[in-house]
């Protein structure tokens, strides 16, 4: 079934699906059943994103990028496969829709003439009030 993220669908061309062993709850039969799943999501042949928000998500991915361009979840919190295969999909879809949003360009501004000068008063303020703080001297 294809990954709905955003306005972005995934085809499965670009998904494979593999099930591991997983530690953790489970007692035997963790030891007999492959639950944890392993989602490799095609990110450098995909044609269903961008190349800015392909870029973005390689940002995003960290270490879950592969060698060979693939993007790699592994999911094995759960004690069944379907569930496991679920988050898989969920957190693949989750880091897409962050890649989708595009970061505002940051523009430089300079601080307006009456900012500044309210920072020089309170700067002002602030002195005298640490200046009077100090020692009493007698005025006889």
């Amino acid at each position: 079934m294809p990954i709905l993220a955003g306005k972005v669908l995934i085809p499965d061309a670009d998904l494979s699906v593999s099930f591991i062993r997983a530690g953790g709850p489970g007692g035997q039969n963790v030891n007999k059943v492959a639950s944890a799943v392993q989602l490799r999501f095609d990110l450098a042949d995909s044609v269903a994103l961008s190349d800015a928000v392909k870029q973005r998500l390689r940002h995003l991915a960290g270490r879950r990028l592969t060698d060979e361009g693939s993007l790699l979840i592994v999911a094995r919190e759960h004690r069944s496969q379907e569930q496991n295969r679920r988050e898989a999909e969920q957190r693949l879809a989750e880091l897409i829709r962050s890649a989708l949003i595009e970061p505002k360009i940051r523009r430089k501004t300079k601080p307006t003439r009456a900012s500044g000068l309210r920072r020089l008063e309170g700067k002002t303020r602030r002195s005298s009030v640490k200046r009077q703080r100090g020692r009493v001297r007698d005025q006889d």
